[in-house]
């Protein structure tokens, strides 16, 4: 089977030196490379190769690239391009935790933020983090989501791995354990075709401290990727997943092609890509685009 090795580093970063020692750690693996063809010059390249283990793959090259700012993909050189695209939000599509931020607001940021750093790291189920914190947010006026909407900033290629993957004809979605009047804004902005969140539950214009039933929760967010693919008659092979927390887990090992963004260590091991030092067009590079081919590029 054809696979293929992809580098990607900060913007003019990507040098012979990487991709030596890239190489060499995939000829040690026995693997037969070809001259890499180079999908950004100085920031993308891919190395075709013949069949390899991908864990083996994946561990020699980080290995051979520890100290190095390179991240890197490897999978077979059919079907890279997926159909269906399904990312989280808070600090993977946007660059802040929305309910961290509206708790800021609130008077109450660094009792939230300490539980929503539990639950993403895995040390705390989702949904009773999720209930903890509304519970302390009760009473919070609603105006405040408004405000912290002004402060929310997109990750650097968010907007551009969106669009250019929905004018390639992909479906993609925005799946978030946040609330929908984030989604829905950040959804617009970078051109998703759907969004998915929990709904904030008012009352006299204050929140009531409970969210409308059902949470979507790290299952749900797994659901509505086999629910996307299924309607569409798409193979989950054809996905991409991509998440930062522990509630993204169960999607992102699912999924074709599961990307750890910035990933906290639960959610780095079982993905099968990590972007730690690149933005988020990485995502495109592992499907094997091309710079030229960005929409807006």
């Amino acid at each position: 089977m054809e696979t293929v090795l992809t580098l990607i580093a900060p913007e003019g970063s990507l040098d012979d030196v990487f991709i030596a020692a890239a190489t060499e750690a995939l000829n040690r693996l026995g693997a037969k490379t070809s001259p890499p063809d180079w999908l950004s010059p100085g920031e993308a390249c891919d190395i075709p190769c013949q069949g390899l283990a991908s864990e083996d793959v994946t561990q020699a090259v980080r290995d051979a690239l520890t100290h190095a700012p390179v991240d890197h993909c490897y999978g077979p050189s059919e079907g890279r391009r997926k159909k269906i695209l399904v990312a989280d939000m808070d600090s993977t599509i946007i660059s802040s935790e929305t309910l961290d931020e509206l708790a800021a607001l609130a008077g109450k940021g660094e009792e939230i933020a300490a539980i929503t750093t539990r639950s993403m790291l895995g040390k705390i189920d989702f949904h009773d983090a999720l209930r903890e914190r509304l519970a302390i947010l009760k009473g919070m006026p609603e105006t405040l989501i408004e405000e912290t909407l002004t402060g929310v900033t997109l990750t650097p290629g968010a907007e551009t791995l969106v669009r250019t993957m929905a004018a390639q004809g992909a479906h993609t979605a925005l799946v978030s354990g946040g609330f929908t009047p984030f989604t829905e804004a950040v959804a617009e902005r970078t051109g998703f075709h759907e969004n998915f969140a929990n709904r904030f539950d008012f009352k006299d214009g204050r929140l009531s401290g409970h969210t409308v039933p059902p949470i979507l929760g790290p299952e749900a967010k797994l659901e509505t990727l086999k629910r996307l693919a299924g309607e569409r008659n798409i193979p989950i092979t054809e996905t991409l997943a991509i998440g930062d927390g522990a509630n993204d887990v169960p999607m992102i090992q699912a999924a074709g092609l599961g990307i750890a963004h910035r990933g906290k260590p639960v959610t780095r091991e079982p993905a099968d890509a990590r972007i730690d030092h690149t933005d988020l067009t990485a995502a495109l590079f592992m499907q094997g685009y091309r710079r030229e081919d960005f929409a807006g590029g």
